[in-house]
């Protein structure tokens, strides 16, 4: 069984939102932090976004300070990614992600432990 499970994913035009959502089963959500990464063709996975598993705290790439937002709601078993004032530069496969990195978010995709199937996000007009 599949332990992170992201939807949300589709066409969206330059400027507009979208909201990637990621189901996560319940140990790792309590226990892992969380980050989304992305990736476009013949490219690496790039850090995103991450959440920390005991406060919640946060942390985002420099690419998307201020436009994006992750967040966690442990009554639905989810890690989510708002993402707002979107560029087509934002156009990529998006990866929800698990790690067991104490109290560190991780930016490196390799030591993530857990990964999603993925989701297509594309920004264009």
């Amino acid at each position: 069984q599949r332990q992170l499970v992201e939807s949300g994913g589709g066409l969206v035009e330059p400027g507009g939102s979208l909201t990637l959502s990621c189901a996560v089963s319940r140990r790792l959500l309590s226990r892992y932090n969380m980050a989304w990464f992305r990736q476009t063709p013949g490219e690496e996975r790039k850090f995103v976004a991450g959440i920390r598993w005991n406060d919640g705290a946060t942390y985002y790439a420099d690419s998307i300070q201020g436009r994006f937002i992750i967040s966690r709601d442990s009554a639905k078993n989810t890690v989510d990614l708002q993402m707002n004032s979107l560029k087509v530069d934002d156009t990529a496969v998006y990866y929800c992600a698990a790690d067991t990195g104490g109290l560190r978010i991780s930016t490196r995709a390799i030591e993530y432990d857990y990964w999603g199937q993925g989701t297509q996000v594309t920004v264009s007009s």
